[in-house]
């Protein structure tokens, strides 16, 4: 088989999948009910979209002032956090001192257990006959004996007092610094107090001379914006005295009829400055308007004899339009009684055909596959 062969049935075969494709596009179009029914309403979108810009643009605006809120309280918790940080490291250095100036190790009452140099500073196993650590085994010294007992309990008084009074002397330490702790705990705690409110009233005076400043302002505008509006309405009442002078003393208000009399012509007149007409001239104003006046009277004559032709045509079409009515009632009586009678002979055609198809025609019941082969197609 030859390539030429080939090439034919691929593009064949590619065009037949390309219009399958646009089949099943088409179908997804036209069998989805919503988009092909309901539609989109776009407006409603738009303003979804906008509402939605607006409340994200509110959310920003918000979470703005929270983050800015947020970042001052954290800078006041760091002030805090770094002051107790340094009253405790001031606290831990002042144990540290006191551990290192009075607790050493040879000042322990069990330091002889840990003492590196125990076994040098140890006495011998026997000192003499009457060493008090020579048991009943050696000879020495017998139960009951007690030769040297009030000595022992002299020396051990002696060890009890003695621990007493370095122990009242640890207890007494301990509690004067533990009160000069609180001490320098409450003076800080009141330098805090006394360096707040000083920034308190710092920014209580700033507010107050801003407030000031700001009031004088306001004052200094207010009386300037008095004095400007005083100025105009002086200027305003001196011109309304002057306009008022200007007309009282014009050529308007004294009437000179000279002053209507133009430059250019004799027989012309000004205007603005025209004073009335004379009596000649009213008089033939007054014949003018007595001839309109009868010219009316015989137009408005004419008109109420047209207007009485086509009150009379009117009357003459109506009763025509009334006629005619009549009669196409008539006509639509005789045309509804036909297919009245049309329809009940058409009425009996169906029905009886209709028991002809359910007895004779469709006598088998369609099955689900005849129902599937329906809607299968874009065409």
């Amino acid at each position: 088989m030859y390539k030429a062969d080939i090439q034919p049935e691929r593009k064949e075969a590619a065009a037949i999948e390309a219009r399958r494709n646009q089949e099943k596009q088409r179908q997804s179009r036209i069998f989805n009910v919503r988009n092909r029914v309901i539609g989109v309403d776009v407006e409603a979108l738009n303003g979804q979209v906008d509402e939605r810009k607006r409340r994200e643009a509110a959310e920003r605006a918000r979470e703005e002032a929270f983050d800015a809120e947020r970042v001052q309280c954290d800078l006041v918790a760091q002030m805090l956090e770094r002051e107790q940080a340094e009253r405790a490291r001031r606290l831990a250095r002042g144990i540290q001192e006191f551990r290192e100036r009075e607790q050493q190790p040879e000042s322990r009452r069990e330091f002889d257990l840990n003492d590196p140099a125990g076994l040098q500073k140890a006495l011998p196993a026997r000192v003499g006959d009457d060493d008090p650590r020579c048991g009943p085994a050696s000879l020495q010294l017998f139960a009951g004996e007690a030769l040297s007992g009030p000595a022992q309990q002299r020396l051990q008084r002696e060890q009890n007092r003695k621990d007493l009074v370095r122990q009242r002397a640890e207890r007494q330490r301990a509690e004067a610094e533990g009160k000069y702790a609180a001490v320098l705990d409450d003076k800080k705690r009141i330098e805090l107090d006394l360096r707040a409110a000083h920034l308190a009233e710092l920014e209580e005076a700033c507010r107050r001379a801003k407030d000031l400043a700001v009031a004088n302002f306001n004052r200094a505008q207010a009386a300037e914006t008095a004095e400007q509006r005083r100025l105009a309405r002086q200027q305003e009442d001196d011109d309304n005295l002057a306009e008022i002078y200007n007309h009282l003393t014009g050529d308007l208000l004294t009437e000179n009829p000279q002053a209507a009399r133009s430059e250019l012509a004799p027989h012309r007149v000004v205007p603005d400055r025209w004073k009335g007409m004379s009596p000649e001239q009213q008089a033939a104003i007054h014949r003018a308007q007595e001839s309109q006046r009868q010219d009316g009277r015989r137009r408005r004559e004419q008109e109420r004899q047209l207007e009485a032709e086509w009150e009379h045509q009117r009357q003459l079409g109506a009763r025509a339009a009334l006629e005619l009515e009549r009669r196409q009632r008539e006509l639509a009586q005789r045309l509804r009684r036909g297919q009245d009678l049309y329809n009940q002979q058409l009425a009996q055609e169906q029905r009886a055909h209709k028991e002809y198809l359910d007895k004779v025609v469709y006598t088998n019941q369609p099955t689900a596959q005849y129902h599937l082969q329906f809607n299968s197609s874009s065409r």
